[in-house]
Order: structure tokens, then sequence, then C-alpha cells
């Protein structure tokens, strides 16, 4: 029988930058119902879920730092469990595949939900500690019976797998995706055997680790990949009577990729945009989504990785879950309305979960009854009544082959059973060996001063860690046989990046020729002292922070508070180095703007190291575009120039633009280490890339109609200004009375533009020409938007730097309203 996806959603607490924000509420809920209010507006949009769990406010914070509920309203982890993790236990336990979606814009709280932070713990965690719970229940009431657990942790990032759990195994080349019996599966994807919740954790934190180690070396966003983690679950079942039986059920638990943020621009067009593989996995699965809820008889399951992956959770065999983490903020509205409709469209999605019987189970079956059959025929052989043949007695070589067939029969059962017993023991040798080690390790850490990694993503910091020995330390790229003390691998990481020396409780960093290094934003050229809570960054996306041992038990001992590291504060002072924004900074305009250079800055180093060490003869700046430059901007945005440093042609591209060429870059840049020989790529492919023949932003003008309020005729010359104020030309434009059908009008002049309401009013507005371009531009255009016009009109392509339009548009009112005072504050945006 067939049953929908269930799905919840479920809002969070403001964030510390939607407090700085001043951000409004805009998520309520009653009972099953969500609502969402437009910012600025009264109006709302209601949704309706199998569960909308309210965890805005209505808490405390416990001595453990658990958040417990103050009333009814505000739903806790154990609330969410409860709803969610026990159906999942249960369908587990009857046999049934089981599937866990977690998805939300980057920052919605997805990884609270599904994974938890420290005593809170997340669906995950609990799910596994009671799955544990039960089976040592149901060991002490039949001995007999046996469970398997299993788990494997796989993430897609760009449309590569990498077996989170593999760490040396397949990370450069990810594994293949192969399709049986139809259903996709991960080819040598590694599965652990676990024996408790312990060994589970365990393993997470190796998926963590290991996706922050490819994450850093590969320079890649870890809010950008999709990671899977499955536990496979074996039940034997040795009933008091009848057959043994055997379920074997799979979890899946999904933590997709943030869904972007909305571009503050709107451009399109670029070629990187949206057509990537970085963006084809949430692309496709949105359109999976769709045909699944529309009833479509074809889905696109095939058009990426992650789909095929999750075919079944979507539209087979598996009861399946969704939570939607939603944002409480206005300034996060057109992200949380996208989620709250994708959300809608996956409850419409209809499976058919099966109870699975595993090809093991048939063959010990199988087996079960040769063994069986093969005695029963033996001991009438023996009696001499004849088993087949229905003779009286049987020849001894008849006797000796059953009997031989009847004693492999049971070595084929004996030696599965051994060989389960055999990989149990394995494992949890293995298993005591790593918690031992990580013990050891633990211990080394609180007494050693060393490095932990700082990243977007709070849930993977502190996953790597680099401990100073006494005396001194190298760091370099372990490139050519070198062997460093600490090696990083990365944009811009030298032979020789740096010597740090621990001697006498002292930490002190010098960098190697030709490295960059950044110790609490500023980059140093000479031997710096290292202290307890010290930001370290080693070029272009290393960023570690400094432990102390006895500089922190100094603190302690006296009693000094100590400043919390995030990743967000250390980019934030690398952000003020720069001189691109003050720490006066402070209204909302200003801090939504350093967000935007927070996310471009260490992109664009990097993509003008990647353009250093593969020859490309580009470079990458930032600019600042302000809302009068250019028109479509709502407040001062963030672009980036790309400069051809042969010929000095630029283009300029918005941050979403600029940031999905740095993915493809990353791509070249790891092919270059892995030795491939030629990364060169088609140019319609290449990052670096761009044509002459790409239309460019020169300039604009503003143009005042207050001559066409008083129906006067005006002409002037217009200096084009581009996004850095500089000068690039004139355009001479003219304002001219005229009736319905462009005929000029003279000697009119209104002197109260009021008089005008009730009346037809038209003029014409002619763009002359351009003089004084630059000689590098070929083909030149003017477009523009008037007044409250959505569409944009533009004028044709004429070449030339000293271009004549003569474009002519009659713009007619039938009556006039007050809008027409507009033409006396108001201003048309030309842009070439």
């Amino acid at each position: 029988m067939s049953e929908t996806v269930k799905v919840a959603v479920r809002v969070r607490p403001f964030n510390d930058r939607e407090k700085k924000l001043n951000a409004h509420l805009v998520i309520s809920m009653e009972g099953q119902k969500t609502y969402i209010a437009q910012p600025g507006s009264n109006e709302k949009t209601d949704f309706v879920f199998d569960y909308s769990y309210w965890s805005h406010d209505a808490f405390r914070e416990r001595p453990d730092a658990y958040l417990e509920p103050l009333d009814d309203k505000y739903a806790d982890q154990k609330k969410v469990f409860q709803d969610l993790g026990f159906g999942l236990l249960a369908n587990c336990w009857e046999g049934y595949n089981c599937s866990l979606f977690a998805y939300g814009q980057t920052g919605s709280g997805k990884s609270y939900s599904i994974v938890g932070h420290k005593t809170n713990k997340g669906v995950i965690p609990m799910t596994c500690e009671a799955l544990f719970q039960e089976i040592e229940k149901k060991k002490k009431e039949n001995p007999k019976n046996e469970y398997v657990v299993s788990c494997s942790m796989l993430e897609i990032y760009n449309e590569r797998v990498r077996d989170l759990l593999d760490k040396d195994g397949h990370m450069k080349e990810g594994l293949k995706i192969r399709e049986s019996e139809d259903r996709f599966y991960a080819e040598h994807l590694k599965s652990d055997l676990v024996q408790s919740y312990a060994e589970i954790s365990q393993k997470l934190d190796l998926g963590a680790k290991n996706r922050t180690v490819a994450a850093t070396n590969m320079n890649e966003t870890s809010s950008r990949a999709h990671t899977v983690f499955a536990i496979k679950f074996i039940q034997k079942i040795v009933p008091a009577q009848g057959k043994p039986m055997t379920r074997e059920s799979t979890i899946n638990l999904v933590d997709l990729a943030g869904s972007e943020r909305q571009n503050a621009t709107g451009a399109t067009g670029d070629r990187f945009t949206e057509s990537k593989n970085i963006n084809r996995s949430l692309h496709t699965l949105g359109n999976v989504i769709n045909a699944l809820s529309e009833k479509k008889s074809h889905v696109p399951y095939r058009d990426s990785l992650l789909t095929k992956l999750l075919k079944n959770a979507l539209g087979g065999n598996s009861k399946t879950i969704m939570v939607a983490a939603l944002s409480p903020a206005d300034v996060n509205y057109e992200e949380t309305l996208s989620t709250l409709r994708f959300a809608e469209r996956a409850k419409t999605i209809k499976t058919k979960a099966i109870v699975n019987e595993t090809e093991t189970d048939k063959l010990v079956r199988s087996l079960q009854e040769e063994v069986a059959r093969l005695t029963a025929e033996l001991r009438q052989m023996q009696s001499g009544a004849g088993a087949t043949s229905g003779k009286p007695g049987s020849s001894k070589e008849e006797v000796d082959k059953l009997q031989e067939m009847l004693r492999l029969s049971k070595e084929d059962m004996e030696r599965m059973d051994d060989t389960w017993k055999q990989k149990l023991e394995e494992s949890k040798r293995a298993s005591q060996q790593e918690a031992d080690e990580q013990k050891q390790f633990e211990e080394k850490r609180k007494v050693t001063p060393h490095l932990w990694n700082l990243n977007e993503d709070p849930a993977l910091n502190e996953r790597i860690v680099h401990c100073f020995t006494p005396g001194n330390n190298q760091i370099g790229n372990g490139r050519d046989g070198d062997n460093p003390t600490i090696a990083l691998r990365g944009v811009k990481i030298t032979k020789d990046h740096a010597q740090v020396k621990n001697k006498k409780n002292k930490i002190t960093i010098k960098p190697g020729p030709d490295a960059v290094i950044l110790v609490n934003g500023k980059q140093i050229d000479k031997p710096t002292r290292l202290h307890h809570n010290d930001r370290v960054q080693f070029a272009a996306n290393h960023l570690y922070v400094v432990y102390h041992p006895y500089e922190h038990d100094k603190n302690v001992k006296e009693k000094k508070p100590e400043t919390k590291v995030t990743y967000d504060m250390a980019q934030q002072e690398i952000l003020m180095s720069t001189g691109l924004v003050s720490a006066d900074d402070k209204s909302k305009t200003d801090i939504l703007l350093q967000e935007d250079l927070i996310e471009v800055l260490p992109k664009l180093n990097e993509a003008n190291a990647i353009a250093e060490a593969l020859g490309k003869k580009v470079i990458f700046e930032v600019t600042l575009v302000a809302p009068a430059v250019m028109d479509g901007l709502t407040r001062t945005s963030v672009f980036v120039k790309m400069r051809n440093l042969r010929n000095n042609h630029e283009w300029l591209f918005d941050s979403k633009q600029f940031l999905e060429r740095t993915y493809a870059m990353g791509d070249m840049y790891n092919e270059y280490l892995e030795g491939v020989q030629n990364t060169t790529r088609p140019q319609e492919e290449d990052p670096f890339w761009e044509s002459d023949e790409t239309e460019v932003f020169l300039g604009s003008v503003h143009l005042f109609p207050l001559a066409a309020a008083h129906l006067m005729d005006y002409e002037e010359a217009l200096p084009i200004t581009n996004h850095q104020g500089i000068q690039m030309g004139k355009l001479y434009c003219k304002w001219v009375p005229c009736d319905a059908n462009g005929n000029d009008i003279l000697a009119n002049y209104v002197d109260d533009p009021d008089e005008l309401i009730g009346k037809e009013h038209s003029f014409k507005l002619i763009i002359v020409n351009v003089r004084g371009l630059p000689s590098r531009f070929g083909l030149v255009r003017c477009q523009y938007r008037f007044f409250v016009e959505k569409e944009i009109s533009k004028s044709l392509e004429i070449a030339g730097p000293h271009t004549d339009f003569n474009y002519v548009r009659v713009i007619t009112k039938q009556k006039a309203t007050r809008q027409v005072r507009f033409l006396l504050d108001g201003y048309t945006f030309i842009r070439n």
C-alpha cells in the first residue's frame, strides 16, 4: 500500500546576524499550519504540513546547555525525535527501508535538527541510541536472535561521490554509480559493522573529519555538499516455532546542501550561472519532486547522482520523512518562502515500501531445506527404502555421494555464520583501537600547543588538528618528496611555507619566502609570537585557531573570560584589514555588505592564486557598486572585475556569477595538483576566459525629466560614469513636448504640472549620440527603464566610439494622474 511522504517544518530562533540586522519575525504557526508574512505587509501565506515545529522562543537553557521548553508551544529535540525518530525505528524493525531528508537554506538549522549540538542531540544520534538499546533488550529476551548493524557515509559535491569513511581509497576520483535491478548504488562504498552507538559516533566524526580535509584541501564550500549517512540493519530472528526469518532495512539520513541565497542583483545570463555540476543535484531534485507531485510519466532520476542514489527514498521502496528548516527573519523571506513551497510539493509524493527479505536469508533457507531433504533421503537409502527410485536398497556410491553433499551444505552454512562472527570481531577490535587512539590524542591536545581548523560550517570546526612538537615545526605542501612536520595542501601553499618554534611555553611563527600568512587578519613578514585563540590563515583557505594550554590554564586560574572564536569573526578582521569597510559601519545595509564581502573575498584570493599557478593572465578585483550607478540594485553590492593582463579588457560579474566560476577554477586546480598534464579547457568552459563580444557595463547617466513636466524643450550632454565614478564619455539627450503621434508642440509651457492631470500628456525622449568613448569598445547601445515601467527599453547597437543613435521614443499618458509629479524630482536611468 502506498503512502505519502511525511513533511515537517521547523523554525529556529533568531541568530546573531539577524539580531544585528534588527530582523522582524515573519513565521507563525498554529497546529499543523505554518504562516509566512510578506515583509512590510499584513499579507500572509499559509501552508499545512504533518508537523509544524515552533522552536523560535519559549525555551530556556539548562545548566547542561540543553534547551528545554517553557510551555507546550516549544518543540525541543526530544519532541522532534518522538514524532519522527520513533517512526523511523518502528518501520526499521518491521523491515522497511526508511529515509529522512533535511532541507533548507544555509544557516536555517538543518544540522541542529538532524545531528544536534552537544547535549541537544538530533534525530541521528537519538535514533542510533534507541536502536542499540532495543537490540540489547531483544537479545535478552531471545539470545538466539542475531542483529547486525553497519553504516556508510558518502558526500556528493560537484557531481562527484566521495566515500567519507574511506580516507584514502577513492577521494580523488570519486565512486562510480552503478545500476542493478532498477536501483542505483555507489560501487566500492565502504560499509563498516558497528555494535554500539559509540562506534556509530566514531564513524560520524571520521566522516566529518574526512569531509573537512577534502573541503580544505580542494578549495570547496562545505555548505554546497550533500551528505548521506546510511544505517543497514539485519535481523536474524529464530522463533520458538516455525522457520528462522531474516529482515533487512536501510535508514538513509540525508543532509541536503543549503538552498542558495537569492542574488541581490537578479542578474542572469552568465554561462556559469545555474549550469554547472555544483547546482545540478538540487536543481534535479526539485524537478524530481515536481514530476512525482504532478504524477508525470517521466521522472528525471538519472539527471544527477543525488537523485539516482535517492530514487527508492523518493518514489520507491521506502517510508520517507522530510524536515524543512526555516529562518524566522524577514531578511530571508524569499528563501524561506521557497523552502515552504518545496516542502509543500514534497508532501504529495507517494512511496510504496515493502518488507525486505535478504538474499542471504533466501540462501540460508535454501541450504536448510537442502540439508533436510538430503538427511531424509540418506535415511531412506540407509534403511533400504529407496529415496527417489522407489527400489529397495541403494548402492554404497549413492549413499556416499549424498553424505558428501550433506557435509558440503552444512559447511556452507557454518562458513556463512563464521564469516559474520569474524567480521564482527574484526570490527570490534578496530573500533576499540580507534577509540583508544582518539582518547590518547585528546589527552595529548590538552597539554600540547596546537592549531584547530575553523570552518564556515560550525559542525566542521576542530575536525583538523595539528600539534606543535617541542622545537622546530616545518609547515609546507609536502610535494616533491618533502616530509614537513605539518603538511598542508592548497592554493599558494609553498614548499617552506612557515616554521613554528615551540620552546619554553612560547610559540613563534616565521613565514617562509613568498608565503602568505595572516595572524589575526593581518599579513606578517617576520617572526611573530602566537597566543591562545589567535587566528592564523595560511595562503588562501587554511584557517586555524591557536590553542595554547599554558595560556589557557592561566586564563582559567585568573578567571579571565575567553572570547569564543568563530569563522565570521575571523573573516571580519581579515575584511577590516582591506580597508573596504569600517568597524563603525553598523547599519543594516552595512552589515549585509560586509556579509557579501566575507563570502566573496576568500574566493577572490583563491581565484587570483589559482590563475597565477595555472598561468592564466587575468586578475580579479573587488568592486563595490552603488544603486545610483546600476539599475536594479537596492543597496551597495559586491561585484568582481576580471581584467585581462594582456590587453586590459575588463568584465564585471555580480557576486553570484563570480562564485559560480570559482567552482570550475577549483576543479582545474585540483587536476593540476593531481598531475594532469593539460588542464586547458574549451573556451566556453574556461572560467578564466570571457569573449570580447560579451556585453559589458560601460557606465550610466541620470536624465532628469523636469522639462517634460512643464512641456519644455530640453537638451543636455550628460557625463557617462562607470561603477568607479570615472567618466567614460558623454551622452547627448533631449526631452521634446509632442502629441500622441510624435509631432512637436511648441510654446505650450505649463507653470504647474498639476494642470496636466486628466489630460493627454505626451513627450519624446531622444537619445542623440555618444561621444568620447574609449576606442576599445565596438558596438554600443543604451538601455533604460522609465519611471514605473517593468520592461527595459533598448536602443539599436551602433559601432564606434562616436556613435549617433538618433533614438526616439514617444511616451504618452492618455490621462495624466498625480504621478506626473514624478517628473519634477524623479529621473530616468540610462545604462550604456
